[in-house]
């Protein structure tokens, strides 16, 4: 099978996390829990994951990398500790549903999204100095869109809203382990991001970097402050209660691990590259819209339309031949919506360190016999 669906889970992982998956399973139990063995070790995971995640994101405290199970869970925690009901809230136009539902879930929030056509930063910029000379509680802004790869300018956002004392939260789920996310310079108040993607963790895992110590959503024991009755205020109990996912922690460290050896700017050289073989290879093909941008504007995620044919249909296809992709609106309604794509829905080609040329090429191939 060619994996083209990174931008959902990433398939193909380093042979080091699923060993270590193993490994902690059969040798660790639960941090904070006991002075014995098995214990220690978990604590010991637990401490390299955070502090590796730190190295590779300004985090200068590793407290303040907080484990969550997913980007969702961490995007949770971070509108649950700014929002409140009656805020008025500034997000991109390229939301995924993991911002845009726990948003809705809050009475009375009203939402203003920036509305600035595809690839265009300096417009994007525009727009939300707009809003936010309109008035804003809370920004939150995805990093890049995980529909059409579009890299959004993060950290001149970061800038505007720091002069206008508005807080910052990143969803970082398409750009963590291949652009530089600085929490130091940007100065977000959050920024969230699953492990299953470009960390090349196992599912199931995420993180969830802080600038201040936020509100629970879960509550229960930490292993720590016992005879409080509730959370402890310091990070990372606050916000981790009950039994962490130890053997996830575990693969999550040697994904993180595996993206310090190789770069990310390498990676992200090798993604665009492929990126931009496809979109070539696309455009040539009759009746094939593609959704490319210029240079620093994209990630390697690509989407395209093939005329009248269906999304899902055209993904079937691939499949039936073994080309997995992802089509339809991929849980950001918003980002269709802005890029004018809502009524018809995309397919979607993404790309990790362990995708080829050669694949590439294959994948074109198909699609030039189908078309």
């Amino acid at each position: 099978m060619i994996y083209f669906d990174s931008a959902a889970t990433t398939l193909q992982k380093p042979p080091s996390v699923p060993r270590s998956m193993a490994r902690a399973v059969s040798s660790m139990t639960s941090p904070g829990r006991g002075d014995y063995g098995p214990a220690a070790r978990a604590s010991r995971v637990l401490l390299a994951c955070r502090e590796t995640a730190g190295a590779l994101f300004q985090v200068r405290e590793p407290e303040r990398v907080i484990l969550t199970t997913s980007a969702t869970h961490g995007l949770n925690l971070a509108i649950h500790s700014l929002v409140r009901p009656g805020h008025t809230v500034l997000l991109s136009g390229w939301e995924h549903n993991a911002v845009t539902r726990p948003l809705a879930a809050i009475p009375g929030v009203r939402l203003r999204a920036v509305r600035a056509p595809l690839f265009s930063p300096d417009r994007f910029l525009e727009e939300l100095e707009l809003g936010l000379s309109l008035g804003a509680d809370v920004v939150v802004c995805t990093h890049v869109s995980n529909v059409f790869g579009y890299i959004l300018p993060v950290g001149e956002a970061a800038r505007l809203c720091r002069r206008r004392q508005v807080p910052l939260i990143v969803d970082a789920s398409q750009s963590a382990g291949v652009l530089p996310l600085t929490m130091e310079d940007w100065g977000a108040e959050y920024a969230a991001m699953p492990g299953h993607k470009g960390l090349y963790g196992p599912q199931g895992t995420g993180l969830l970097l802080c600038r201040q110590s936020g509100e629970p959503l879960l509550f229960g024991g930490t292993g720590s402050a016992s005879r409080l009755q509730e959370m402890p205020p310091f990070l990372p109990d606050r916000l981790e209660a009950g039994t962490h996912n130890i053997p996830g922690a575990a693969g999550l460290l040697e994904g993180l691990r595996f993206l310090r050896w190789k770069g990310t700017q390498r990676l992200l050289r090798h993604e665009t590259a492929l990126k931009e073989q496809a979109a070539a290879g696309l455009r040539r093909l009759p009746g094939v819209e593609v959704f490319a941008g210029g240079p620093g504007t994209q990630s390697g995620v690509l989407s395209f339309r093939v005329g009248r044919m269906d999304a899902g249909q055209v993904a079937q296809s691939l499949g039936e031949r073994g080309i997995a992709v992802r089509a339809g609106f991929h849980c950001a309604p918003l980002a269709h919506d802005t890029a004018g794509t809502g009524s018809t829905g995309t397919v979607r080609i993404s790309f990790s360190a362990f995708n080829t040329p050669r694949e590439v090429e294959q994948f074109l191939h198909v699609m030039g016999k189908m078309v």
